[in-house]
C-alpha cells in the first residue's frame, strides 16, 4: 500500500525526460501523444509504467487526482 502511494506521488512530480514534451509533467502530456505511445509501446521501466497509468487515467478522465496529489505532496 505504501509502495502504491509513493508511486502515485512520484507520478505526480514526474516530467517527461526527453522528446518534444521534455520537461512537461507526464499527467499534462497531450492525450494523442500518450495514445501514440500506447500503440507503439511504452518505454521499459518505471517511466513506461507511469505513462501506462497516465493513459488509463486520461482514458477515464481522472487526471485531476494526480494534479491534486502534486499540490498536496
Amino acid at each position: 500500500m505504501l509502495q502504491d502511494r509513493q508511486f502515485l506521488i512520484d507520478l505526480a512530480h514526474m516530467k517527461m525526460p526527453f522528446g518534444k514534451y521534455k520537461g512537461k509533467f507526464l499527467i499534462d502530456l497531450p492525450e494523442h501523444y500518450i495514445v501514440w505511445y500506447k500503440n507503439k509501446g511504452f518505454p521499459a521501466g518505471k517511466l513506461g509504467k507511469q505513462m501506462e497509468l497516465v493513459y488509463e487515467l486520461q482514458l477515464n478522465g481522472l487526471e485531476d487526482i494526480i494534479r491534486k496529489i502534486r499540490r498536496q505532496f
